[in-house]
This record gives C-alpha cells, sequence and structure tokens, in this order.
C-alpha cells in the first residue's frame, strides 16, 4: 500500500503551474496567442458566472475563458480587460479523480487548452469536431 503521509491536494498554484506547463509546450501560431492571455486559478466558478451560463452544479465548470475571441477583436476596440483563462480547481479535481483514467497534468492542458480555443474563436463545436475527450 502506497505512503501517504505529509501528501496534500495540488493547490490552486500547482494547478496553475500545469497550466503553465501546457502554455510552453503550444506550438506556433498557438504559443503566441496563448502568451497574450492570463490564467487564473479559482477553487470554483462564481454564482453569478454559474448562473449565467445557467449552471446549478459547480463541479460541472473546469474552465471558462472570459474575453473576446481574436476573430471578433478590431484595432478600434478600446481596451478594456485582459482576456482570462480561468481553471476551476476544485472542478478539476473533481473530474480527475471520477474519470481516474488520465493524469493530473493532461486533464489540466486538456481544460487549458479548451478554453484557450476559445480565445482563438472556436467554438464548443469546432473543438468537439477535433477533441473527442469525453469518449
Amino acid at each position: 500500500m502506497a505512503d501517504w503521509t505529509g501528501r496534500e491536494a495540488p493547490s490552486l498554484g500547482d494547478i496553475e503551474a500545469l497550466a503553465e506547463a501546457a502554455r510552453a509546450r503550444l506550438p506556433e501560431p498557438f504559443a503566441g496567442a496563448a502568451a497574450e492571455v492570463a490564467v487564473q486559478v479559482a477553487e470554483l466558478a462564481p454564482d453569478d458566472i454559474l448562473d449565467e451560463m445557467g449552471i446549478e452544479d459547480p463541479f460541472e465548470l473546469t474552465g471558462l475563458y472570459d474575453g473576446i475571441p481574436l476573430t471578433e477583436k478590431s484595432a478600434f476596440d478600446s481596451p478594456g480587460q485582459p482576456d482570462i483563462i480561468w481553471l476551476f480547481r476544485a472542478a478539476i479535481l473533481d473530474e480527475w479523480i471520477a474519470r481516474g483514467d488520465v493524469a493530473l497534468d493532461h486533464l489540466v492542458a486538456h481544460v487549458y487548452v479548451h478554453e484557450l480555443a476559445h480565445h482563438l474563436g472556436w467554438s464548443d463545436d469546432d473543438i468537439a469536431a477535433i477533441d473527442r475527450w469525453w469518449e
């Protein structure tokens, strides 16, 4: 039996480090686009976001892109808040445990890249056409 003494669940900072490692592995032209987007990690999505998205269970939302996709940006836009990829630690860990068949770094990278795809202007249907993660 494994010795779990002194081990702790991955922290917000650990999840952020895994996302940053995934960003560092991106090829061009995605790496350039990814460099412009901040990464933030929170325990769970806030209630106002969940309400806006019609999600009742906060554990259903592992990540969120908050910004204007590159396909919709204009040089005439006034500067606003920076684009952010949000990762929700507790929801990611819950999915990781429930799946039991994927390494945590791979799951975090998947969520991060999925949200980055929204920054690039891809819809959920576009992403699903090339990434059948749930299968």
